[in-house]
């Protein structure tokens, strides 16, 4: 696959980055990256929170919505390019990542089959009811979520503190956003942090593509729940049912399969390696010391 240029990143700084400029103080305040982190969360995070368990295409909508805000919050606000949310190619990085997000939950949940922690069985509920409504609900919460921790936080944090230390605090406030899900404990919030929050976080870095991380959240989410394994604690309606046998450390529990230690183990391997081919890429961005 070939990698997005990652030359954007200084092409949207703003020209008032001094300290002068329009708006005054407060303007400076919302224009640094800490001040459109918060002003984009805050915008992303009401419509999220405004559609995410609507009816029919309500939470796709809404998705749609997420994007439009995101926008204007980075070029007005933040004064910066949007090179991650392009539709140039936004079909092409949403397969290829929807197809990794894919494979990294089939092969998870084949390997704890195979190591005796889960059996399927046919749920009987109607195929296409399901799936569209499973659709529409994770593409909402994909879209959403990846553009407040992989869009918003993560670039804000990067500008700030480089990309190191960007991936470690997303991974970890992404672990603990999922501590309120039912039968979540401290070692399911690190388990997604590290399974999800480093990883896309590295898919970010690799391809600096919204569309990517975003396609691979959603088959992810997507996946586990028409298998009917718990997403997070959250038990929606899928086209089979999930029994768990023997230890919560091999299935989950629960939680679901993002508790398990096998999607863990892959998970950090993957972000390993996507983190790689970021650094080679030149998509890892050094700390940078700006006055304010």
């Amino acid at each position: 696959m070939s990698t997005p240029s990652a030359a954007h990143e200084d092409a949207g700084t703003r020209p008032d980055e001094d300290g002068g400029g329009r708006g005054g103080r407060l303007g400076r305040i919302v224009r640094a990256p800490l001040g459109w982190m918060l002003t984009g969360l805050v915008g992303v995070g009401l419509v999220s929170a405004l559609t995410a368990t609507g009816p029919g295409p309500v939470p796709a909508l809404g998705a749609v919505a997420a994007v439009a805000v995101y926008w204007v919050v980075m070029r007005r606000v933040a004064g910066r390019a949007t090179p991650e949310i392009a539709r140039q190619g936004a079909g092409r990085e949403a397969l290829y990542g929807g197809a990794l997000g894919l494979g990294f939950v089939l092969v998870s949940a084949l390997l704890i089959t195979v190591f005796g922690g889960y059996s399927f069985s046919w749920a009987g509920n109607g195929f296409f009811t399901v799936v569209c409504s499973a659709a529409m609900v994770q593409a909402g919460a994909a879209v959403t979520e990846e553009l407040m921790f992989r869009g918003l936080a993560l670039q804000a944090l990067e500008q700030r503190w480089g990309s190191r230390a960007a991936i470690v605090v997303t991974g970890l406030f992404f672990g603990a956003a999922h501590l309120a899900a039912p039968g979540a404990s401290a070692w399911s919030a690190l388990a997604i942090a590290l399974e999800a929050g480093v990883m896309l976080g590295a898919a970010f870095l690799w391809r600096r593509s919204i569309w990517f991380v975003a396609g691979l959240h959603f088959t992810w989410n997507l996946a586990e729940q028409l298998l009917g394994i718990p997403v997070s604690g959250h038990t929606p309606k899928g086209l089979f049912t999930v029994d768990t046998h023997g230890s919560a450390l091999l299935s989950g529990g629960t939680f679901g399969l993002e508790a398990s230690i096998v999607p863990v183990l892959l998970g950090v391997l993957l972000a390993v390696r996507m983190f790689v081919l970021a650094a080679r890429s030149g998509g890892l961005r050094p700390r940078r010391l700006v006055r304010r």
